[in-house]
């Protein structure tokens, strides 16, 4: 299955300012979320923004934080945004596809993620946008994800099958803006 902008919502799980300093290559995760941000935005796809617990983690990190512009934000204390009813509501629970980014990869993405399939949603994990705190717990989880029916995709991947085609003034502009010297 290919995604779709007019079916998706983009949910960045946790990339908040004391848990991202921890992350293995957290700056990447970082860059590679408000990138994809960028390109939801741009499209026109929802963007939900969980945060966990934020009163202890610190509030999104604020580069990403800058990047949002009608993003909807939800507070957890649950690991999983699905159990704690987070995204009631939200464009994630009113959309089938759900494309996922965030922290930690085996902890709060996989529980959601999984949750997320568990409901029906077709769900598409972002891989060079999340992160942990091990690299081998990321491995695992990214195996432990797709052994239940989550895709793994990059975010070119997300941007390109989202635009569906080149001959668009929208193209030209995400190419220009996004894709070529990124």
């Amino acid at each position: 299955m290919l995604m779709d902008s007019a079916k998706s919502s983009l949910l960045i799980v946790d990339v908040q300012e004391r848990l991202l300093p921890a992350i293995a290559d957290g700056r990447d995760v970082l860059r590679n979320c408000i990138w994809l941000a960028g390109v939801a935005q741009r499209l026109k796809v929802p963007v939900v923004v969980s945060e966990q617990y934020p009163a202890g983690l610190g509030p999104t990190a604020a580069p990403l934080l800058a990047a949002l512009e009608d993003a909807r934000f939800v507070e957890k204390t649950h690991f999983s945004c699905v159990a704690d009813g987070c995204l009631a509501g939200t464009e994630v629970d009113l959309r089938r596809q759900v494309v996922v980014v965030g922290t930690e990869a085996h902890v709060c993405v996989m529980q959601t993620v999984l949750e997320l399939r568990w409901q029906g949603k077709e769900v598409f994990l972002v891989e060079d946008a999340v992160g942990s705190r091990k690299p081998g717990d990321k491995q695992v989880a990214l195996a432990r994800m797709r052994a239940h029916g989550v895709e793994v995709v990059t975010r070119e991947m997300v941007a390109f099958e989202w635009l569906k085609r080149s001959a668009t003034e929208l193209f030209r502009e995400v190419n220009r803006d996004f894709i070529r010297d990124n």
